[in-house]
């Protein structure tokens, strides 16, 4: 199985549950994983044969622009606007991170990840 993947897409958005973060918003990364038979794109060297990236890209762009309490409810919502708007793509993973969350100790970041 082939795979497309759009990786460290940075977003400024306003999800989270405190006024705060609903208010100045924080930086968030979105990673995405497509399975898609890509065999007749690699034949073709077609775009229509494929997933669109950059169509992709405005898929998660637009559902981040939605503020939710919730990063369940955006992995979620991503999620299923790619199975919608790409009948094409058999399975996936999306993974989205906040980079700044509101806690008291220093991490990274905190993600919330969904697979299909």
């Amino acid at each position: 199985m082939e795979a497309i993947e759009v990786n460290g897409l940075e977003v400024w958005a306003f999800h989270g549950v405190g006024e705060q973060e609903r208010r100045v918003g924080n930086m968030f990364v979105v990673d995405v994983r497509l399975d898609v038979d890509l065999g007749r794109a690699m034949e073709s060297d077609r775009v229509d044969d494929t997933v669109n990236y950059a169509a992709v890209v405005e898929v998660v762009k637009r559902e981040m622009s939605v503020p939710s309490n919730l990063l369940e409810n955006v992995v979620w919502r991503i999620r299923e606007a790619i199975k919608r708007e790409f009948a094409c793509v058999l399975g996936g993973r999306v993974r989205l991170a906040k980079l700044t969350p509101p806690i008291t100790c220093k991490v990274d970041s905190v993600a919330v990840v969904t697979r299909w």
